[in-house]
């Protein structure tokens, strides 16, 4: 036959039943059980097509490579486009609880809560899944939340929110360092909010006229003596 469609590369010569309408869906969630039960190191993309039942070539078809599925399958657990306007929405005023509370309640989800583990296990001692998870937080969520906000410099105050809150995730729920491990979920956002609220949408204090500045600032009067 000369007519018909071509194939997308990539794609398996497979049946319908396994490159059907749910197969990114499936693959997603096969990656994101694959992430948490063996980690970014040992989860392999004929591993997460196995579990999915397809073709491992539908698998780099959807998503190129592990570090895209390994995003993706981040984003599935955040679900930042549904997320960033709840946030957003309400304005400026309680940013910082409505941040956390998304914040801690993924994490204190059963469901959501495995493959995050997983997934900040493994940046800890992988450089590839440590640069998927920070660029997802910072470029698909929180610069995305700053970006709306009116305050100077939104990328720096975008990386104090996420060195807060996965400091948070890392001594809670990876270390388990008490009496954080063990605390409720309320304080915990109680807590957390002002200083987020102020990370977003404060406006950069005004430098003090009398601070020392310069590398020499203190040398003067502890040789005038």
């Amino acid at each position: 036959m000369t007519g018909g469609e071509p194939k997308r590369r990539g794609r398996p010569a497979r049946g319908a039943a396994a490159d059907g309408p749910g197969a990114r869906e499936r693959i997603l969630l096969a990656a994101r059980a694959e992430f948490a039960d063996r980690g970014y190191d040992k989860a392999t993309m004929r591993g997460i097509a196995r579990a999915a039942g397809v073709d491992a070539a539908l698998v780099h078809h959807y998503f190129g490579t592990k570090d895209e599925v390994f995003a993706a399958a981040i984003e599935l657990s955040f679900e930042p486009a549904l997320v960033v306007p709840q946030i957003i929405g309400g304005g400026p005023e309680g940013i910082g609880e409505r941040l956390a509370r998304f914040f801690i309640g993924i994490w204190e989800n059963p469901s959501t809560r495995a493959p995050l583990l997983a997934v900040l296990r493994s940046a800890l001692t992988n450089e590839a899944a440590a640069k998927v998870l920070s660029g997802f937080v910072l470029r698909r969520l929180l610069e995305r939340v700053a970006g709306e906000l009116d305050v100077p410099d939104p990328r720096f105050r975008a990386e104090l929110a996420a060195s807060h809150m996965l400091g948070i995730a890392l001594l809670r729920y990876v270390l388990k360092v008490e009496p954080l491990a063990s605390k409720d979920p309320e304080d915990i956002v109680r807590t957390v909010a002002p200083t987020l609220q102020r990370y977003l949408t404060e406006p950069d204090p005004a430098p003090d006229p009398e601070a020392p500045s310069g590398p020499d600032s203190g040398s003067g009067s502890a040789t005038a003596g």
